[in-house]
This record gives structure tokens, C-alpha cells and sequence, in this order.
């Protein structure tokens, strides 16, 4: 290398953000991820023994994809080639592809493939890479934010491992910013600085996760301090710090986490852990009409006849919130949420239901009793149809005798909890009445029906 492009390299390295020139050049520099990478894990042996297969990066930004990518082309000594899903296509996806079984039928390593926001490609794009991943001409390695069970196609997950990077510790993100600190080559150890040790632990713990985030952070204190020297304080970081825009993709899995975190919470009566997945969707722009619709379902699924105000509540907040819209209907969907994980839980009715579809699925059809049939038509009664019917507000207390089924099934087991105890103890009373008109288990062999739990 000659003296210009040796300076040409260091200019174009000084031009670079923090978080790049700090990059792990070896795995000894890679923190975080200790549940595959750890001595002895899953991915760090298969390093050490050089027997990687495709591989898929899932996880959220800042945690180490792209790192890990680049340190598996060193360790291995094959040859890198990246592509962004973002902006390459099918024909860029080719020429890569058909230079590297050029490559490898010269005898060369098979190289890496390195494709970052995988998610990005579609479905006739990820077939591209099918067949050279099966002939192993390249060794992929996907990075995608989303899950790739919901991103990826079902031919490409065979045939790859799927690593789930988690958020860093916040002990691997002060690790990682004392680096730069120190570092006098690539990072900021070239600046004269002065560290309060709580306001660095604030910084890790601020950035939940994201070493790109902290670092960016840092670089922005640093540089924009007219102070000699630096110090960096917790008001520094504070004023550095722009606020995180929420990772949040109204059709991908970060939509159904959050929603499915809602409802989980509801259902558990934490009106506190509600509240907050409730913020979550709001902050980050959910349809109102999405969180209504399930606060309706949840309703008549985990609250059922327990408290049956619950679903006339939910409904009123659906046609209030159509009503306003944001950001007064907050409040609406917040008197919803809490009163929903308040009220009492029962899920008889979404049980019931359950059992009696079953029935009619596998075939259990029963015909209609004679007596129950439509009479309302000229010669229903020269059929038989309706003779013998009993009108139930004839009886005294609304109840009549009488068989409604034809044989005995119960689908319906109420809960003990709220109204529906009270309902239980009538049902029961009620159950008793009519069993005198059913016919008796000897003539009907499969006459009970267990709900199931």
C-alpha cells in the first residue's frame, strides 16, 4: 500500500461514526450474546470446529449482527460479500451468487454471504438463494429485526440455524463505552475526559440494549463539548440523547407481541402492566380500531357472564372511540383496560362454545325433537311437529319440563367467580328440572360429555 492510500484509508476512517471505527475486529472484542457465543455454546463451537451452516441473525438493532457477520468471515478466512435487502435486488443477488460458484469451483473457500435486513426480500428473492445455500456455494448469514418464523420462507428456515441476538446488558454496554474511552486508535481516548461513573451506568442503562445507540450518544457529548476537558456528566448525556423512536411494525411480530402482552395482562388483572403495553400501541400509532376490536373479544373470551357489563363497556368504548378519535379516546381505552383487568375472569362461554362446535365437526349431528320443530305452517301438525311443546311463561317460575336436545350434553360449565356463581347455583337447580325429561343414559350409550380444561 502506497503512502495516498494509506491516507486516503486513515481519512476515510477518521470520517466514520464512533460505532463504526469501535467494531470487534476479533471474537475476544464481541460482548453480549453469552447464550450461543459463550465458551461452549452452540455457535461459538461451531466456530471453533469451522463447521458453520447457513445462519440466521434475529434480533433488535445495536446488539451485534452485522459484528458477528463480519468477525464469522475473519475467523473462518472466507471471503465476505454483503448485500442490503433494502436496496439490491434479484439481479444483484445473481451476479453475487454466480461469482461465488465461480470461486468455489476454482477451489476457493466458499465465501459468506451476508444479507442484512433479510426481511426486506420477498418471497421470489429468498427462492434465489435457495439453490446455492443448498449446494453449499455460500454460507449464509441472514440479519433481520423481525421474527424470521413470520419474514422467512419455510425452505430457507430448514435449512438455516436461527440465533436470537437479545438487547445488551447493561454491564456489556459500559464495557463497550469504556472502550471508546480508552481507545486512543479508533475511538475517543485521544480526548482529554473526565467520567462521572453513574453517568456512564446511566447511559447503559438509557440505551436498553443498543451499543450503536450509546455510542452514537457519546461521540455526540464528546464532539459537541466546548469544555477542556471534557466532562461528561448525566446533564451531557441527557442533552446528547434524542428520543428512541419506538420499534413498532403495524403487520409484524412487534405488533403481535405487544397486542398479545395487552392481552395477557388484562387477562391476568395487572391493570399496571395493561396500562403500559396500552401506551406502547398508542405511542407508536396502533389503530384504535385494532386495540377496540380485541378489547371486544376479550370481553366475552376471558370475562364472560363472570361480569357481563364487561362486554356492553367494551363495545361502548369501540363506539366512543370511533367517536372522538385521538388523542381524547386515551381516555376512554384506558377506563376499558383497567376495568377489564379488574372485573372478574371467567372463560365458560369461550369453553362452551368450543365443545359445541366440536360436537357438530365430528359428525354428532342430532336431529331436532318433534316437539321443538316449527309448527308455525299449514299440516305441521298432521307431522307431529310442535305437539307437546311445552310454553315455558306458562310455568310459574318460566321453567318448563321438557327436553330441548334429545339426548344428554353439557357444554356449559360456569365458573364460580362474579355473576356467573350465581348463575351456577340457578343453572344447577334448573339442570336438575329438566333431566327428569331427558332420556334416561341406558338409551343413549355416549350420553355425557366432559368439558374440556
Amino acid at each position: 500500500m502506497d503512502l495516498f492510500a494509506q491516507q486516503e484509508e486513515d481519512n476515510l476512517r477518521r470520517s466514520m461514526p464512533l460505532a463504526a471505527r469501535l467494531r470487534p475486529r476479533n471474537l475476544n472484542e464481541f460482548v453480549g450474546q453469552t447464550h450461543f457465543m459463550g465458551e461452549g455454546q452452540l455457535l461459538r463451537r461451531l466456530i471453533d470446529a469451522r463447521r458453520l451452516s447457513s445462519l440466521l441473525f434475529f434480533g433488535p438493532p445495536g446488539t451485534g449482527k452485522t459484528t458477528l457477520a463480519h468477525l464469522l468471515a475473519i475467523e473462518t478466512g472466507g471471503r465476505l460479500r454483503t448485500l442490503s435487502a433494502v436496496t439490491s435486488g434479484v439481479k444483484e443477488l445473481r451476479e453475487i451468487l454466480t461469482q461465488a460458484r465461480n470461486e468455489v469451483a476454482a477451489g476457493s473457500p466458499r465465501p459468506l454471504l451476508f444479507v442484512d435486513e433479510m426481511h426486506r426480500f420477498n418471497k421470489s428473492q429468498q427462492d434465489a438463494l435457495l439453490p446455492d445455500v443448498e449446494d453449499g456455494i455460500v454460507t449464509l448469514v441472514g440479519a433481520t429485526t423481525c421474527n424470521p418464523f413470520f419474514a422467512i420462507n419455510g425452505a430457507l428456515l430448514s435449512r438455516s440455524q436461527v440465533f436470537q441476538f437479545q438487547p445488551l446488558h447493561s454491564d456489556d454496554i459500559l464495557q463497550v463505552v469504556e472502550r471508546a474511552l480508552h481507545d486512543r486508535e479508533r475511538g475517543l481516548g485521544h480526548i482529554a475526559t473526565e467520567c462521572d461513573p453513574d453517568a456512564l451506568r446511566y447511559l447503559a442503562s438509557e440505551c436498553e440494549g443498543d451499543a450503536r445507540r450509546a455510542l452514537n450518544v457519546l461521540e455526540v457529548a464528546v464532539l459537541s463539548s466546548k469544555q477542556q476537558p471534557v466532562v461528561i456528566s448525566r446533564q451531557l448525556l441527557q442533552e446528547s440523547m434524542q428520543q428512541k423512536t419506538l420499534q413498532y411494525d403495524g403487520t409484524g411480530d412487534e405488533h403481535y407481541d405487544i397486542s398479545s402482552a395487552l392481552i395477557k395482562s388484562i387477562r391476568g388483572s395487572d391493570p399496571d402492566a395493561a396500562l403500559y403495553w396500552l401506551a406502547r400501541m398508542l405511542e407508536s400509532g396502533e389503530d384504535v380500531r385494532f386495540i377496540c376490536r380485541r378489547l371486544v373479544i376479550l370481553a366475552s373470551e376471558d370475562i364472560g357472564n363472570a361480569d357481563p357489563g364487561a362486554l356492553s363497556l367494551a363495545v361502548a368504548a369501540a363506539q366512543a372511540c370511533e367517536m372522538i378519535g385521538l388523542p381524547e379516546c386515551q381516555l376512554t381505552l384506558s377506563q376499558a383496560v383497567i376495568y377489564l383487568a379488574c372485573a372478574e375472569k371467567s372463560n365458560a362461554a369461550t369453553t362452551a362454545i368450543a365443545l359445541a362446535r366440536r360436537e357438530v365437526t365430528e359428525g354428532k349431528l342430532i336431529p331436532v325433537p318433534t316437539h321443538l320443530k316449527d309448527s308455525h305452517y299449514s299440516g305441521a301438525k298432521r307431522l307431529g311437529h310442535g305437539v307437546g311443546y311445552q310454553y315455558s311463561h306458562d310455568e310459574p317460575d318460566g321453567v318448563a319440563e321438557q327436553d330441548y336436545l334429545g339426548v344428554d350434553r353439557t357444554f356449559y360449565s360456569p365458573s364460580s367467580r362474579g355473576w356467573e356463581g350465581q348463575i351456577s347455583v340457578r343453572l344447577e337447580a334448573i339442570r336438575q328440572r329438566l333431566r327428569q325429561a331427558k332420556p334416561s343414559p341406558s338409551s343413549t350409550p355416549d350420553a355425557t360429555m366432559e368439558p374440556r380444561r
